[in-house]
């Protein structure tokens, strides 16, 4: 599991995508995301801008992130 520390209270879903390379673009994220292919802690997150706080897991296609 590959873990991203951020250095604010929260990232939203779609900007952390992005920063842990799991996608090229805001806009393949968003697709991703309304497509259901997202999971936050478990559960398909279909809002793009959640927000994605310390010690949550965010999995997209097999890949898990830790924020830390």
């Amino acid at each position: 599991m590959k873990q991203i520390k951020i250095d604010s209270e929260f990232i939203k879903l779609d900007q952390l995508m992005k920063l842990a390379d799991m996608v090229g673009s805001g806009g393949h994220a968003k697709s991703m995301i309304q497509d259901g292919e997202v999971k936050v802690n478990g559960k398909v997150e279909y809002q793009r801008g959640k927000k994605i706080r310390s010690n949550d897991i965010v999995e997209v296609e097999g890949m898990k992130i830790q924020v830390l």
